[in-house]
């Protein structure tokens, strides 16, 4: 903890260039460190977009609770641009509703999810009510009901245009898939997208800075490009744990570089 509060902390977050694509904050990478200690870390990378995990704004807060967190995020200048891995895996309405309550209570434009089959038809019923987009997080090949991107995407043909996927490049590349080909498929139903490096794209234990290991990251903004995106791809930084920041500074410098290049 000492680590991310001795990082220098700016006062504004640097403003994205026109046509660049868009890039924030997955709070997992903070999963060791309070909302308070999350929030210097996310204005220490000066971006003002964070999606925040459970860690830092439970549940099971009362809404007083959770109406605090959200003008902790506010004071700070900070946009919720969404929350999750939120997991709706029961089909029961009014289970899924209280999740739906939390990101409303929140200010929260979308929930990043693990969803069923049985249960992604009661989500798109539940979002019509709320007006929160869904993006369906997939978990490669240990995940049983939505491994790759496509595995959602096929059910959601006919869904509400708010349903989509958030896609996880890293573990899309574990299934054997091809990441480019995924982020095309989606076209508009690409919400969001979370970011990492693997040195080897069939290892979750490899990961490594972004702009170390062999994702195609500069593909992959290009494709981003190409495509109009609108969302953020928010990285998600899963190794150490205890003091990320000089790893997601890192990466973020290695993104702001793919950007800059794309420009030209």
């Amino acid at each position: 903890m000492a680590a991310a509060s001795a990082v220098p902390v700016l006062n504004a977050a640097v403003d994205p260039v026109p046509g660049d694509v868009r890039i924030g904050v997955a709070s997992y990478s903070f999963r060791e460190f309070s909302r308070s200690l999350c929030i210097k870390g996310t204005k220490a990378l000066n971006t003002p977009y964070l999606c925040i995990k459970e860690f830092h704004a439970l549940y099971r807060s009362t809404p007083q609770e959770l109406d605090k967190a959200k003008a902790d995020f506010q004071k700070a200048g900070l946009t919720l641009t969404g929350g999750g891995t939120v997991y709706m895996l029961k089909d029961d309405m009014a289970d899924i509703k209280t999740y739906f309550e939390y990101a409303k209570r929140l200010g929260m434009p979308m929930m990043n999810i693990g969803a069923t089959a049985k249960s992604l038809p009661m989500i798109e019923k539940t979002l019509k009510d709320y007006d929160i987009q869904i993006a369906v997080h997939n978990h490669g090949p240990e995940d049983k009901h939505f491994p790759a991107p496509s595995d959602a995407l096929k059910l959601m043909k006919d869904m509400d245009p708010r349903m989509g996927v958030c896609i996880d490049v890293g573990h899309t590349t574990r299934t054997g898939k091809n990441v480019l080909e995924e982020i095309q498929a989606a076209g508009p139903r690409l919400l969001d997208m979370h970011i990492k490096d693997l040195s080897d794209l069939m290892n979750r234990d490899s990961q490594v800075d972004v702009g170390d290991g062999q994702m195609p990251v500069v593909a992959i903004f290009k494709q981003l490009k190409k495509m109009n995106y609108k969302g953020i791809v928010h990285l998600e930084y899963e190794i150490n744990a205890d003091n990320p920041l000089p790893g997601m500074q890192k990466s973020f410098a290695y993104m702001r570089g793919v950007n800059a290049a794309l420009r030209a």
